[in-house]
């Protein structure tokens, strides 16, 4: 995405929530609302019109749902990213979604904060999954990954400090920056440089890779 504020098409079948979305997304300068759309294919549709580096896509729509309409999106728009923003938190509708390619898995009940933090890690290129679904992904992979036989990753190089492990045990919940910080009482510049940090000794490309290789070292 380019230096302006992020773009954002709106996807969802009630009208009255997307005209509230955009409301609420709309007063802020960092965003920029640029479309809606009432179902999954006209979503196709207005993304290849207006080119926008976010959607917030409901699951349950006519015509196309938002899954089938995420995974034509990863094929045919591959730099647009999906955070699915939805009532349903079961593990069938979150699976089956970021399967299709979501990078974000959000409730309607999340607050404005988080909402608009989702949006900018999107646009960065970051995993973003409310709590309650991170913690789903957790168990589905502990679940069912079988135990290797040698570990398959050897300790790290340079330790964690006890403040980055904090850091890291709140991130692997689903935290945000913001949320981090207000729990652990530190500015929110100082939690990203400790999200860095982590991120790098880990050698995992975004918070959600970071959760999964922490677990593997016994970190979680």
């Amino acid at each position: 995405m380019s230096g302006g504020p992020v773009r954002v098409l709106l996807a969802d079948d009630q009208a009255l929530f997307r005209e509230a979305l955009a409301m609420l997304l709309g007063v802020r300068d960092d965003i920029e609302v640029v479309g809606e759309a009432g179902d999954g294919a006209q979503a196709l549709d207005r993304v290849g019109e207006l080119r926008p580096d976010v959607v917030l896509m409901d699951l349950r729509m006519p015509v196309l749902d938002g899954v089938a309409a995420t995974r034509r999106l990863r094929v045919e728009q591959p730099e647009v990213r999906v955070i699915v923003l939805t009532t349903f938190d079961d593990d069938e509708e979150v699976f089956a979604a970021l399967r299709a390619g979501a990078v974000g898995y959000l409730l309607k009940d999340a607050s404005s904060a988080q909402l608009v933090d989702a949006v900018h890690a999107a646009a960065r290129g970051e995993a973003v999954l409310q709590p309650s679904v991170a913690a789903k992904v957790v168990a589905q992979f502990a679940r069912f990954t079988p135990e290797p036989a040698v570990p398959r990753l050897q300790p790290l190089v340079v330790p964690l400090s006890e403040r980055e492990l904090e850091v890291l045990r709140l991130l692997a919940g689903g935290r945000s920056n913001r949320e981090i910080a207000a729990a652990l009482f530190l500015a929110e510049g100082t939690v990203k440089n400790h999200v860095t940090s982590v991120l790098g000794k880990l050698d995992a490309r975004d918070r959600t890779q970071a959760a999964l290789r922490a677990r593997d070292l016994g970190l979680l």
